[in-house]
């Protein structure tokens, strides 16, 4: 077959399949162009998922008739000031997605300048051009896009239900208004319930906006983030790591006011975060990134949707420190919704048989239903048998280990996580703050402590270590023995000193002296399992934040050991003056605190 010059009206069609790919790709070209033209308030009306209709609205400067008859030409722009892309300021600057939507769409468009007396309205269907005509309209563009691929039964078959294709279209416009909070935004339509996302100005308009889109809850569960380096501005917020996802529909990445999906970015955040969330976490972030547009290439995908980085590495290295910087600042705070779920878990009792059971005894006529005192057993006359009642003046000593403490002085009321009270279940410590109950898992706790304590050691030089008065011998499968022998000199920077002792044992002659009295012998075989995991020892440097984690819990205070009121106390403060503690090295938290008022809403009080 000859080769032949392609129609317009195909090649349209063609151009509609790499820009349009839904209704949500229509709606994000619209608003980006009035955007770019300094729209304040952007109002969007769909239908059908966006199917039957699109209508957007803005305040923007609007165009004149020479702009508007050009605007719906194929690579036509006003946002380009000369022929090179090196410099791009503005969200679009291809010029063919109005053309593009023209050709697969019923397409019109109203606009209006400031200073003309009217508007004008031109109209494209199915890539037929006509007017423009007078229209009026107050100054800005409406654009109408009906009847969506109407013509091309084939694209739309693969289109999703109109819940689906709404929801997208959502999704597109929240990330429209986090990166342009000065602007007004309102979604409504017969296929959704209305929303109102008002401009926000000023220095909280970030968290303002974030507010309206995430939540209210995110803000609060979230540090600012604020680094420069390099001519790389990174801000935006990070949440806690105790405020975690099950995926990652709540991390949203912006680049000089561009939502993009970025491998680089989605990297750095996943680094930054490594040290407290588990594998199968995602925190909750908010990053915007502000870069010389001459640092970055955004005509790398059809939609705009991805880019290229110049310095990748340089870019990555700020994102990291960015979020390193604002997670230190958060100290051992963790999240509200921690004690939210823990509150969200008590239930009061039932009876048995229901609410609606009574009781099967009948009450005397007249008698009251109110509380009675129960009835007082000892230090009255009773017909007890001596036997029975020794028995019971047993209650009167307390049958658990107690300790006396003194009171709290007013300093200690002070302290964040509070003075220790108790501890229940050979675990978790009960303490007291000035308008709390908090709770801390003491083994979570302590090994957050430890892994850090490691981490800061290791910064410094090797991790200082201790001597084994007899070397402990551990049996253990040759190929185990093979590999901790290869890693031995990564290990001994952590502490740990081993040889091969055979050709089925290793002898530990050294270990951390941050483990104190840890189980070697369940350490060394922790660490021989993990090697065989990652089956190359040249990925050590890369695991070494791994293998510190894995010393940490075994260097823990563990389950079940009972502590003394002093080593609980001792726990707490060192908690409040470590980075990170609100959390265990598995993104679990270490603490929950139950306001008082929290403790009255939970009995009824208030």
């Amino acid at each position: 077959m000859a080769i032949r010059q392609l129609p317009d009206d195909l090649v349209n069609k063609i151009a509609a399949g790499e820009v349009v790919e839904r209704p949500a790709s229509v709606v994000k070209e619209l608003v980006e162009n009035a955007l770019d033209a300094g729209a304040r308030r952007v109002a969007i009306t769909t239908a059908a998922g966006g199917k039957s209709l699109i209508r957007i609205e803005d305040d923007g400067h609007g165009m004149d008739e020479a702009d508007l008859v050009l605007s719906v030409e194929r690579h036509a722009t006003s946002k380009l000031k000369d022929d090179g892309l090196d410099d791009i300021r503005t969200l679009g600057f291809r010029g063919e997605a109005l053309a593009s939507i023209g050709s697969v769409s019923d397409l019109s468009i109203a606009s209006r300048t400031q200073d003309a007396e009217t508007g004008l309205k031109i109209s494209l269907k199915r890539g037929v051009k006509s007017g423009p005509v007078p229209h009026p309209i107050n100054r800005g563009t409406v654009v109408e896009v009906k009847n969506l691929f109407a013509d091309i039964p084939a694209r739309l078959k693969f289109l999703k239900t109109d819940r689906a294709e709404t929801g997208a279209i959502t999704d597109v416009i929240k990330r429209l208004a986090m990166a342009h909070r000065g602007v007004h935004f309102v979604l409504s339509g017969t296929d959704r319930q209305p929303i109102n996302w008002p401009a926000q100005t000023g220095e909280n308009a970030v968290h303002a906006r974030l507010a309206q889109i995430i939540g209210a809850d995110f803000p609060e569960n979230a540090q600012q983030i604020g680094f420069s380096r390099g001519g790389i501005v990174v801000g935006g917020l990070a949440g806690l790591p105790t405020y975690s996802r099950a995926n990652t529909l709540n991390q949203f990445y912006f680049v000089n006011g561009r939502s993009v999906r970025d491998k680089v970015l989605l990297g750095a955040v996943r680094a930054a975060y490594a040290d407290f969330l588990h594998r199968d976490r995602f925190p909750v972030i908010a990053l915007f990134v502000a870069i010389d547009p001459g640092e970055v290439d955004v005509n790398v995908h059809p939609t705009k949707a991805e880019l290229r980085f110049r310095d990748q590495g340089a870019v990555r290295g700020a994102v990291i420190r960015a979020i390193g910087n604002a997670l230190a600042a958060a100290g051992f705070r963790a999240s509200s919704s921690v004690a939210e779920s823990a509150l969200a878990s008590f239930r009061a009792p039932m009876p048995q048989g229901g609410a609606e059971q009574t009781s099967s005894f009948a009450e005397p006529a007249g008698a009251s239903t109110g509380y009675r005192a129960p009835s007082p057993l000892l230090g009255q006359q009773n017909t007890f048998s001596p036997g029975l009642a020794a028995e019971i003046r047993k209650f009167d000593a307390p049958s658990a280990r107690h300790e006396p403490v003194e009171a709290p002085s007013a300093e200690q009321q002070d302290f964040p996580l509070g003075v220790a009270r108790a501890q229940v279940f050979e675990n978790y410590i009960v303490a007291q703050n000035g308008d709390a109950l908090v709770l801390i898992d003491q083994h979570a706790a302590h090994e957050r402590l430890v892994y850090e304590r490691f981490r800061t050691q290791l910064r410094s030089g090797p991790v200082a270590s201790q001597r084994q008065l007899i070397p402990v011998v551990i049996d253990l499968p040759e190929e185990d023995c093979g590999r901790l022998e290869d890693a031995a000199p990564m290990l001994e920077k952590l502490g740990l000193y081993l040889e091969r002792f055979g050709p089925g044992a290793v002898a530990i002659n050294e270990t951390p002296a941050l483990l104190g009295q840890a189980d070697i012998e369940g350490l060394v075989r922790d660490l021989a399992d993990g090697l065989a995991e990652w089956d190359n020892v040249a990925v050590l440097e890369e695991r070494m934040d791994a293998i510190i984690a894995r010393m940490a819990c075994h260097g823990s205070v563990r389950s079940g050991r009972r502590l003394r009121a002093d080593e609980m106390n001792a726990l707490l403060r060192e908690m409040e003056a470590t980075p990170h503690s609100g959390q265990c090295i598995h993104g679990r938290p270490t603490y929950i605190e139950l306001k008082k008022g929290d403790l009255e809403r939970l009995f009824g009080r208030r």
